[in-house]
């Protein structure tokens, strides 16, 4: 970044000298991080511990990485936001240490709607909450032009409006295929029925507000910091679709000892890589469309959040044990790959 009078010329951290050391603070943490924590997340698994904390930790990294390297190699740097930045790994400390003693220290379980959880697992949504009020206040407290430098800034509402409505069309209309070719045309019925569909649409808002920073982490990562860096060794579409590999393996603990049962572990994680190639492409191209990382950061949220809705089960363990088969595989790549995967023909991927 440089300053001529007035006029900021922002360049990514891909084009500095130091781009090296970012990139390798960057994977230590987003990925280092990852892969120690799931070495818990599989001894969880064996001594049936709550691993609920691991997954909303693992959103953190990411961005955690990014904000890391940016303080090691840019601490001199007068736009840096520092202060959101520090803020936002103290959460993410707070966090990973909230997984560690749900193995270590399991305490007691409390039940809450009728679901009973962990005291770390309830804990970990209040941090959540918390994290994310402070780390709101801490960012708009940086200043519009240390926001605007990190690429932290609002930009083009138009734009950014139009990939979120085109997403929520198409999310819904996924999940109508889904229901129709399965011969389940009441469910839809069922959900526009259901009171607590709408009470849940009502909310979604504020929920976005008080529970961005998982969310934010991963975007933050992936589509603000390494997606540039790819496609300008690989190109504009080679870079996304190599990028969506990497964050599918990115799951690979997870897919194994949290969203399924080890004996489906890999039917799981390919089936996460088809999610995260093909959504990825749809995120790449909001993002390159706008220029706006808070895009993404919607799309993500409203992709985890609406699944309950789609599957008419307000749970909290929705995405726990799911029963995944082989068979399921072919379906989701033809249909994820035409609504979503066929976006890297948009013009965005075309430019030089």
């Amino acid at each position: 970044m440089t300053k001529n009078n007035d006029t900021i010329e922002i360049i990514h951290p891909a084009e500095t000298a130091d781009s090296k050391k970012q990139i390798l603070l960057f994977l230590l943490v987003a990925y280092g991080v990852t892969y120690a924590m799931g070495l818990l997340t599989w001894y969880a698994g064996v001594i049936s511990a709550d691993a609920s904390p691991f997954p909303n930790a693992q959103m953190f990294y990411p961005a955690a990485g990014v904000m890391l390297a940016y303080l090691v190699t840019r601490r001199n740097d007068n736009f840096l936001p520092k202060w959101f930045f520090l803020c936002f790994l103290l959460v993410t400390a707070v966090m990973l240490l909230c997984a560690v003693f749900s193995v270590f220290l399991p305490g007691q379980q409390l039940t809450m709607n009728g679901l009973t959880m962990s005291i770390w697992s309830v804990t970990s949504q209040y941090i959540i909450i918390g994290g994310s009020i402070l780390c709101w206040i801490t960012l708009l407290l940086s200043g519009k032009k240390r926001r605007a430098v990190y690429g932290l800034g609002w930009k083009q509402w138009k734009a950014s409006l139009l990939c979120i409505l085109v997403f929520l069309v198409l999310y819904f209309g996924r999940a109508a295929i889904f229901y129709i070719a399965e011969g389940q045309t009441d469910i839809i019925l069922n959900i526009l029925q259901n009171p607590s569909t709408w009470l849940y649409l009502f909310t979604i808002p504020l929920n976005l507000l008080l529970s961005f920073a998982p969310f934010f982490g991963e975007e933050y990562g992936w589509r603000y910091y390494l997606q540039p860096i790819l496609q300008k060794r690989f190109g504009l579409r080679k870079g996304v679709v190599i990028l969506g590999a990497a964050w599918g393996f990115w799951h690979i603990f997870l897919d194994f000892f949290y969203y399924t049962t080890p004996d489906r572990g890999l039917i799981m994680t390919l089936s996460q890589i088809i999610t995260c190639v093909t959504l990825g492409i749809f995120f790449a191209w909001a993002y390159m469309k706008t220029n706006n990382i808070w895009v993404p950061v919607i799309l993500h949220f409203l992709n985890n959040n609406l699944a309950l809705v789609v599957a008419n089960e307000y749970s909290a363990d929705i995405l726990q044990n799911q029963a995944v088969t082989w068979s399921m595989l072919p379906s989701s790549l033809i249909v994820n790959g035409i609504l979503f995967g066929l976006f890297l023909l948009a013009k965005e991927f075309r430019k030089s």
